[in-house]
Order: structure tokens, then C-alpha cells, then sequence
């Protein structure tokens, strides 16, 4: 049967769930300060949590929260009191990889979905069915499984069981997320939410009887970035993951800005809409949707393992680097007099031209006109990061719209 897919988009923060609900998301997934896969990330309080629902509910969007650890034995007490907060709070459903964790949030809060978080490496039908005869209403699939393979899973298990999958952004090096790494270099565990990435790090080889000689790990001589993974994007490949029986496409990125978090969400909105409407428009606005979705920061893109095992394309072997299109300025919070309030993010200037970016897909080019401080002094320049300013721009701007500056390339 055709499916109508849900667009999941992930926020680290207030400001971005609300970027991330205004610019496309059918549904957004979000950390607590606790017991969820990136405590490094910002993350939300009860409060912030409580708003950031009620914003996304009153828009018809879901949340989801994360509490996908896997937890340790002095991890339950706090796991069974924080479900009791969130029952208060009523998100959509929770996110979870941990059996012993699973069983708390069907004691405490039944009434709240559970998804199966891709950390409890979800490759079979098997594993599907174990986890809806649990009361489990979705699971995220492992990131290591093609097309060919969610198909079959979809033939094998109940219709009413969810199946969701990461279609956009980063990839791990290991298998569904469990990194030693992370662990072992910085004490920072990547199962208990404190990845570093040390997969983006350059290494070398040393012989055991020649310490202090450092060797470098060629491959094809192209550099030595070997745990380097491209970016995954299926930007072009919405009609096959349809077809495959996905109910919900994922966006990976709880540590990213607004300004991405609004670029592969609009991207995202407007090719699945598309193609819903009519595959002809889908692949006649392709050129749009690989424009646009290049505008945010990325690490080259690659399909994964959709169409198969990945093989020495899907590394990036010379750089570490991502290419940035776009430098993120701010969110209008607020247009009043013909002054658009925001919180800075980055330098710009009286004079200069940048973007205001719309949740409908356009881009309108601006000049700024003024800026003010919030004593209403005027300023030339906006250097000092998080400071509130009034800006006065040549086009009208709206509340929620984003301000970037295209980045000159080398």
C-alpha cells in the first residue's frame, strides 16, 4: 500500500524546534537534559519541553523525546522519576534502545507511544515483530540497511507497525552507532550521549618497536581521514524510499543549527509534496531541491548503504572539513516599526547583502539598512555573538524567517 510519509526533523532547542515546525517538519525529536543519545547537545528543560510541545501541537507537528541510552543500574531510578515528568507533558511518543528502560515507560506512562530507537540495532523482521508484541508502535530501522531489505521487512511485519529511517546527514563509522572511540580517547561514552566524533579526526600508524614515528595511513593516495564518512542524503531517491514502505524519513542532527535544521527541512517538505502530487514536478524541481539542500553545512553526500554495501566512494579521504555554503546570522523573534528583532550568531554590517529565508522556498537577497542595539543606538556592525539588535533590511521580513549570508567560495 502507498504510504504517506511523515517528515522527522530533529531540534537541540527551543528556537530550533519552532524553526523546525514553521519550515516543513510533520514531526520533531528532542533530548532532555537526561537519558537521551546526545547530552552533549543543548537539549531542553521540563519548561522548554512543556512550550516546545504546546508550540508543535497547536500546528498539528508532533514531538518525540529521546531516552534511548542504554542504561546502567543506578540509570533506572532516574529513568522511572523523569518518565513521571514527561507523562506531565504529554510528547507524542518516546524514543527508546534499552528493554529494561522500555518497560519503565510502559508502567509509568502507557498512554505514550514507544519507538525502538536505531541503537537497538533493528536489521530484521524478526526483531520488528519482538518489539510490537512489546506494545512497541514504531521502530527506527539500523542505518546499515538497504532498500531491498526494508521491503522485505515491510511485507513481514504487522501494517500498523511503523517502520523509521534516517535519510539525511551524518553517518557513524560503526555499526548503528557503537563507537568505542569516543570512549576511549576522551571518556566521553557515545552509548551514553557524549560522542566527540573522533571519526572526523586524522590518524597514523605506529610500530610497536618504533614508538614515536608516526606513519601515515594512505588509501588510494588520497589522504588519511580513514573512519571519514560523506553525509548520507536521499534527496533524490523519495519515490524509492516510498516505495519501500518507510512511514517516517528521518533528518539526523541534534547538535545542528536553525539555519540547517530549516534548509533540509524546507528541502525535504517541498520534494515530498512534490512527488506526492506528481512524480513529473518531483523530478522536474530537482535541480531546486540539490541546490538548496547544498546551502547548509555538509561533508559530501553518499546514498548510504540504500543501495547496497557502501564501498571507498563513501569515504572522504583528504579533508575533515565541511563544506559551508551559508553562514547562519539569526531568527526574526519579532517585526516591529520595520525592525526585524534577533539574536546575532554571527558577524554582518550596515550595507551588506544578505538572505532572508523563507518557509515557503524563496530566498529574497537584502541589504542591511540599520542596526540597533537594544538601547536603540545605532551600531555598524553586529560582532558580539547572542546580542539582541533591531536591523532594519530593504525587503520586509517575518517572524521565524532566517537571515544567512551566502559565503564566498574558494
Amino acid at each position: 500500500m502507498s504510504r504517506h510519509p511523515e517528515l522527522l526533523v530533529p531540534a537541540s532547542s527551543l528556537e530550533v524546534l519552532k524553526t523546525a515546525v514553521i519550515f516543513g517538519a510533520d514531526a520533531v525529536y528532542i533530548g532532555g537534559e537526561a537519558f537521551g543519545l546526545r547530552a552533549k547537545a543543548k537539549n531542553f528543560s521540563m519548561e522548554e519541553m512543556k512550550e516546545g510541545i504546546e508550540f508543535a501541537h497547536a500546528r498539528d507537528v508532533k514531538v518525540y523525546v529521546t531516552a534511548n541510552i542504554l542504561a546502567h543500574n543506578e540509570d533506572l531510578h532516574g529513568v522511572r522519576e523523569y518518565f513521571k515528568e514527561l507523562k506531565e507533558i504529554r510528547p507524542d511518543a518516546l524514543i527508546i534502545a534499552d528493554p529494561g528502560v522500555f518497560d519503565i515507560a510502559k508502567e509509568i506512562c502507557p498512554e505514550i507511544e514507544r519507538h525502538i530507537s536505531t541503537q537497538a540495532n533493528n536489521t530484521n523482521y524478526g526483531t520488528y515483530n519482538f518489539w510490537h508484541r512489546q506494545g512497541a508502535s514504531r521502530v527506527v530501522s539500523a542505518r546499515e540497511l538497504s532498500l531491498e531489505e526494508i521491503r522485505e521487512l515491510r511485507e513481514n511485519i504487522p501494517g500498523e507497525l511503523e517502520i523509521e529511517t534516517f535519510v539525511h546527514g551524518a553517518m557513524c563509522i560503526s555499526y548503528s552507532g557503537r563507537c568505542l572511540l569516543s570512549s576511549y580517547f576522551t571518556g566521553r561514552d557515545a552509548n551514553h550521549g557524549a560522542c566527540t566524533h573522533p571519526c572526523r579526526w586524522k590518524y597514523a600508524v605506529v610500530e610497536e618497536t618504533r614508538p614515536g614515528e608516526y606513519m601515515p595511513v594512505y588509501e588510494n593516495e588520497r589522504g588519511t581521514y580513514i573512519f571519514n564518512s560523506k553525509d548520507l542524503c536521499m534527496i533524490e531517491h523519495i519515490p524509492e524510499l516510498i516505495d519501500a514502505g518507510i512511514d517516517s524519513l528521518k533528518i539526523e542532527g541534534r547538535m545542528k543549527t536553525a539555519l540547517y535544521v530549516a534548509t533540509v527541512a524546507r528541502t525535504y517538505r517541498r520534494a515530498i509534496d512534490d512527488y506526492q502530487k506528481d512524480p513529473e514536478l518531483y523530478r522536474k524541481n530537482m535541480p531546486w531541491y540539490l541546490d538548496q539542500i547544498s546551502n547548509c553545512t555538509y561533508r559530501q553526500f553518499t546514498t548510504g548503504f540504500f543501495f547496497g554495501k557502501p564501498d571507498e566512494n563513501t569515504q572522504i579521504y583528504d579533508s575533515n572539513t565541511y563544506n559551508k555554503e551559508y553562514t547562519y546570522l539569526g531568527i526574526v523573534g519579532e517585526v516591529k516599526s520595520g525592525l526585524c528583532r534577533i539574536e546575532q550568531r554571527n558577524k554582518f554590517s550596515v550595507g551588506e547583502m544578505i538572505e532572508i529565508m523563507k518557509p515557503d522556498g524563496r530566498n529574497v537577497e537584502v541589504e542591511v539598512k540599520r542596526i540597533l542595539n537594544e538601547e536603540g543606538e545605532e551600531q555598524e556592525s553586529a560582532p558580539h555573538s547572542k546580542q539582541v539588535l533591531y536591523v532594519e533590511l530593504s525587503e520586509p521580513a517575518h517572524v521565524y524567517d532566517i537571515l544567512r549570508r551566502a559565503e564566498v567560495q574558494q
